[in-house]
This record gives C-alpha cells, sequence and structure tokens, in this order.
C-alpha cells in the first residue's frame, strides 16, 4: 500500500506543540479601556504585540452590567491570568476612559502578583478641539 503524499499546506507536517505558551515574557504593558457600556483589557509586550485580552463582553456579561465594576475586575483578572502563566513578573499599565471599571481594573491587576513599574492614564483630552459647526438658521 502506498503512502499518502501530504500537501504543503496540510496540517500534518507542520509543529505539533502550541506556539502561545512557548513565549517567556518578564515585562509587558496592560492597556484598560474603561468605557460607560465595556471594558477591555490588553495585555502587549514591551514592543506593543498583544498576548492576551478580555473583555467584560466575553466576560459573560451582557447590557448595562457591562459597565459595573466588578465587570472590569472579573475581564482584568481574565487577560492577566494567561501572561502570569507564561512568565510575567512586572508590567506598566495604561487606563484610558472615563468609565467605572478603571479602578476595579486596576485592584484586579495589583490583586494578580505583578509588579507595577508604574500607572499612567492615557485618556485622550481636546486641546479645543475641531471648529464647531455653523449656527443652523432658521
Amino acid at each position: 500500500m502506498a503512502k499518502p503524499i501530504l500537501r504543503i499546506g496540510s496540517r500534518k507536517n507542520t509543529r505539533s506543540s502550541s506556539r502561545k505558551n512557548v513565549r517567556r515574557i518578564p515585562k509587558g504593558v496592560i492597556h484598560v479601556q474603561a468605557s460607560f457600556n465595556n471594558t477591555i483589557v490588553t495585555v502587549t509586550d514591551v514592543r506593543g504585540r498583544v498576548i492576551s485580552w478580555s473583555s467584560a463582553g466575553t466576560c459573560g456579561f451582557r447590557g448595562t452590567r457591562r459597565g459595573t465594576p466588578f465587570a472590569a475586575q472579573t475581564a482584568a483578572g481574565n487577560a492577566i491570568r494567561a501572561v502570569v502563566d507564561q512568565g510575567m513578573q512586572r508590567a506598566e499599565v495604561r487606563i484610558k476612559g472615563p468609565g467605572l471599571g478603571r479602578d476595579a481594573a486596576l485592584r484586579a491587576i495589583r490583586r494578580s502578583g505583578i509588579l507595577l513599574s508604574f500607572v499612567r492614564d492615557v485618556t485622550p483630552m481636546p486641546h479645543n478641539g475641531c471648529r464647531p459647526p455653523k449656527k443652523r438658521r432658521v
């Protein structure tokens, strides 16, 4: 019986080990985007490549409960649990947005055991912004 010929793009001739757990990341950046409707926590390495992320919506919260501090705390815990397994010890935190989940997400990050080098608020502030539209004529 002849052996089957493997195609170049087939899955059988690729490596079977998972690439996610291979990288060891000692230092990273935790981005928290807290809007009134949702909280998104993204963990990147120092170059900005995403390692792990989570949001209140992916944690199972729906509707108005996504904007609550408890949902933000759950999202931050889920995002950080994956990177602690990969060996992250130190991190910077950048918080953006006016939402209720800002403090709760930061509290969950501190409780995770990662040493924080600094916490920075990167909420965009307009410097008088764009020109407003003309007044409506009646």
